[in-house]
């Protein structure tokens, strides 16, 4: 029997869902019954928790702030039932994790395969976010643990462990500059540059690069995603300049090579792995967050091959 009201549950799947209908279609409950219990909630809270328009419903100011607790509390009763599994001696539980897509391939598949086979009692949500989101949805209760570059500090947000990520040349394996150990953004400004546009913060970082050195190169494409400025170095369209852990796995398998930026002025990217200080981990979560820690050494840049 779900422990949340039959109200709570339809209230988050139209929230979810942004219609009755497509909640209905969701949860397998008449559209009546949902819309019934939306209406007797709001009648009880005294407050229109959404907006009815041509197109669906929108949350209210109210909804909003509904929202934001069902899911606290809905976090909190799975955070209960875990603790209660620990008092029986058993190692389950659910843990979401959020993550930028840079950490979509790599370290993190690695670390959830490692815990499905040690702890298989635990099931994990792995959340895709923007990177500038993912400090908040951490502390909004969105998730248990987040990686997240550069975190905008707070005192709920506590980091765990952080490794710097610097800025390099990605290039094919048989480029001049991949045989060097370091290279000057005037170097490879002078090749055809495959160069990362908003709202990647590495384009924020090129911009500084060009200010401060007074070079300029001329782009041959742009792209706003990694995966795409990566095939297109793979394709010999031109080089670009990335994070180290973009390219780890293809520095790796020696698809790509990566020549970092010999410039100390600029600031390397720096991955934390991030909790919120105001919960208490329950045993599953300690257990992925200790993964989480150990895998991070092996983030250090990895040798380039040519």
């Amino acid at each position: 029997m779900p422990v949340f009201s039959r109200f709570t549950r339809y209230f988050m799947a139209v929230a979810q869902h942004g219609s009755i209908r497509r909640a209905s279609e969701a949860l397998g409950i008449s559209a009546s019954s949902i819309d019934r219990q939306i209406l007797l909630g709001e009648e009880s809270l005294g407050s229109p928790l959404f907006e009815r328009l041509p197109s669906g419903l929108r949350l209210t100011a109210a909804g909003a702030l509904l929202l934001v607790q069902t899911r606290r509390w809905q976090r909190e009763l799975e955070a209960c039932r875990t603790e209660i599994d620990d008092l029986k001696g058993l190692r389950r539980g659910h843990v979401t994790l959020l993550i930028p897509e840079a950490m979509a391939r790599g370290m993190v598949p690695g670390v959830v395969a490692t815990l499905r086979a040690e702890h298989p009692g635990i099931t994990l949500s792995v959340l895709v976010r923007a990177n500038h989101e993912i400090g908040p949805a951490l502390i909004e209760g969105q998730g248990d643990l987040a990686l997240v570059f550069d975190p905008v500090m707070s005192s709920r947000l506590s980091v765990r462990a952080s490794i710097a990520c610097p800025l390099g040349f990605v290039t094919l394996p048989g480029h001049p500059l991949a045989e060097q150990d370091e290279a000057r953004f005037s170097q490879g400004v002078a090749y055809p540059l495959i160069a990362p546009s908003a709202p990647l913060a590495l384009a924020q970082k090129i911009a500084w690069l060009s200010a401060e050195t007074g070079q300029e190169g001329l782009p041959v494409c742009e792209s706003d995603d990694i995966e795409t400025i990566k095939s297109l170095v793979r394709n010999g369209v031109g080089i670009s300049i990335l994070s180290s852990v973009d390219v780890m796995q293809e520095v790796g398998d020696g698809s790509l090579a990566f020549v970092p930026l010999a410039n100390r002025k600029i600031r390397p990217f720096e991955l934390c792995f991030c909790v919120d200080e105001a919960r208490s981990l329950p045993a599953a979560t300690r257990l992925v967050a200790q993964s989480l820690e150990a895998a991070f050494p092996g983030l250090a840049l990895l040798e380039r091959r040519a």
